[in-house]
């Protein structure tokens, strides 16, 4: 099979860069921003990528279509790439990206491979292409899982984790219940201090004790009111992960509702790319105390 054309569907950060990073790599990358706001449309522009106006006309275009986008839209998508699918007569392969559960990837196969069409699982893990110093991997597994070899080196690198669809998504659901975790639990506590009124006491011991620790604090956790609101279905699937095997879903309970807190703040309206640089994560984690919910109540 030659895969020359790739659709993304869609062109938010992650999707776009990943598009952007395989035009460089030679491919025709296909969108389709039909009701896009201008941000999408300009992030399209930006990294080269090819709008062909309707999702039939996508479908009907596609060698291989990739799906990169906010975990709660994968179900719904899988959906309506299916019925393109059954309108167009095309059936090109699907890769599922996405931030989900393996138990949910499993679903979304039956509907993609109920058109008829070859389902891989994919993975993404770490900084969208360009953004870090080293390659975003991507996690793939599936019995035609070797298709996204074409992609390796182009930007991405790719791992293979063996036939069985569902162990992409594993090592996503693992890795990101770490990452993020681990970022949720640190603005908790933080947030916690300061409604304890003792945020000046344990970030003099955090200086004194926990450098590393600290130094990551204030490198990620100002930027996540603006990812919050993408986080928290991630948590959910995680929790969702956790629960298959029956390991405490308690952690990424918690950190979606810590995602919810972030929210509801006015940072939330920022993007990863206009998030204030100069806004420190003391004053970040000062605002976000003030929309706890035991504060309000006290209100």
């Amino acid at each position: 099979m030659t895969i020359k054309t790739v659709a993304i569907l869609n062109p938010g950060e992650m999707g776009a860069a990943v598009g952007g990073a395989l035009c460089e790599g030679g491919f025709d990358v296909i969108v389709c921003l039909e009701g896009r706001s201008e941000a999408t449309r300009g992030r399209a522009s930006t990294y080269g990528l090819r709008d062909v106006g309707s999702l039939d006309t996508l479908i009907s275009t596609a060698d291989m279509v990739l799906c990169i986008m906010p975990p709660e839209f994968s179900a719904a998508t899988a959906n309506k790439v299916a019925e393109a699918m059954a309108r167009t007569g095309c059936t090109p392969p699907y890769a599922d990206c996405n931030a989900i559960a393996p138990e949910t990837t499993r679903t979304i196969e039956e509907v993609i491979k109920g058109a008829g069409a070859i389902f891989i699982d994919a993975g993404i893990v770490g900084n969208p292409p360009g953004k870090g110093p080293k390659p975003t991997r991507v996690f793939v597994s599936g019995p035609d899982a070797v298709l996204m070899d074409v992609f390796d080196g182009k930007g991405i690198a790719i791992k293979q984790c063996g036939p069985e669809i569902g162990r992409g998504s594993a090592v996503k659901m693992c890795y990101a219940g770490i990452t993020k975790g681990t970022s949720a639990l640190h603005a908790a506590v933080l947030i916690a201090a300061e409604a304890l009124g003792v945020a000046d006491e344990l970030f003099e011991e955090l200086t004194y004790s926990q450098e590393g620790q600290l130094k990551r604090m204030e490198n990620m956790t100002p930027a996540l009111p603006a990812v919050s609101s993408r986080y928290i279905g991630e948590m959910r699937e995680i929790s969702k992960t956790m629960a298959s095997v029956g390991a405490t879903t308690g952690f990424h309970d918690g950190s979606t509702e810590l995602y919810q807190l972030m929210e509801k703040t006015p940072f939330a309206s920022e993007i990863r790319e206009t998030v204030d640089k100069d806004r420190t994560l003391r004053q970040t984690v000062k605002v976000c105390a003030e929309y706890l919910p035991a504060r309000d109540a006290a209100e």
